[in-house]
């Protein structure tokens, strides 16, 4: 994952009012050691959010210290784009993309200490996070049979796992795991989306081609499924005045409250 998405805005933190909802203790510090939660019972943390939000990172480090497995669906995605565009399948086409994804031979890993996605045995982790992949996947995504078959795969996982992992998507809360014990949407602002996507980019791109990569990429995603808005019985985390420690604390806050029954939203 991204140094990118361990970082906000100084400019966000500065203007952040003080006791903004910002977790003021680390979660090491405050919560302790989380790894033996609900021991032998499922725990499946479903987390949906926009791109920017630092949902993939945090979500990975959620997993570790909740000694849970994890899930990138979107890799899965990537990872179909680059199927489709290494073999010549035309994007637009949801028949041929729709049997590629039937077709996809994909292995990916679910620990989240190292991230690993192979295609057809070729080690494809590096190259599904290419510009010309990430400027792509949308039209995958949003491709209704692909994304169907993508869905089933990643239930798969769950149950595989024993369902004790952190889910992170676009569609986690509402379609892969409606009945996860613990369902949360990360957002943040659409300036610090824009900020982080950024620096992880290296400061290469104007403000207009990352409204390109970030906003409109969300905004084409979201005719297919919603990821911006909390449905019914999901807790909301606000990550805009956050930095990264701060937004797994109050994760693992989300966390603790429902399994103890605080959030009792449902």
């Amino acid at each position: 994952m991204t140094e990118v998405e361990k970082t906000t805005t100084a400019a966000a933190a500065a203007a952040a009012p003080a006791g903004a909802g910002v977790p003021t203790t680390t979660a090491a510090g405050e919560l302790g050691n989380l790894r033996n939660l609900r021991q032998g019972r499922p725990l499946v943390v479903a987390i949906d959010g926009p791109s920017g939000s630092g949902k993939s990172s945090v979500s990975q480090e959620v997993a570790r210290r909740l000694g849970l497995a994890y899930l990138d669906t979107g890799a899965m995605y990537r990872a179909l784009t680059w199927f489709c565009v290494s073999t010549g399948i035309e994007l637009e086409n949801a028949i041929d993309v729709e049997a590629a994804a039937r077709a996809l031979v994909l292995e990916q890993n679910t620990g989240p200490d190292h991230e690993f996605v192979r295609v057809d045995g070729a080690d494809v982790t590096a190259e599904i996070r290419e510009p010309a992949i990430s400027s792509a996947v949308s039209a995958v995504a949003t491709t209704l049979g692909a994304r169907r078959e993508l869905v089933r795969r990643q239930q798969e996982v769950i149950v595989r796992v024993g369902r004790r992992i952190v889910v992170e998507g676009r569609d986690i809360t509402t379609v892969v795991a409606p009945n996860a014990e613990v369902r949360l949407l990360l957002t943040a602002s659409a300036e610090a989306r824009l900020a982080r996507r950024g620096i992880q980019l290296g400061g290469t791109q104007s403000r207009e081609q990352l409204a390109s990569q970030v906003l409109a990429r969300d905004a084409k995603d979201s005719t297919v499924v919603e990821f911006q808005r909390a449905a019914d019985g999901v807790v909301t985390v606000d990550s805009s005045v956050m930095d990264f420690e701060q937004t797994v604390t109050a994760v693992l806050h989300v966390v603790l409250d429902t399994i103890t029954g605080k959030h009792n939203l449902g």
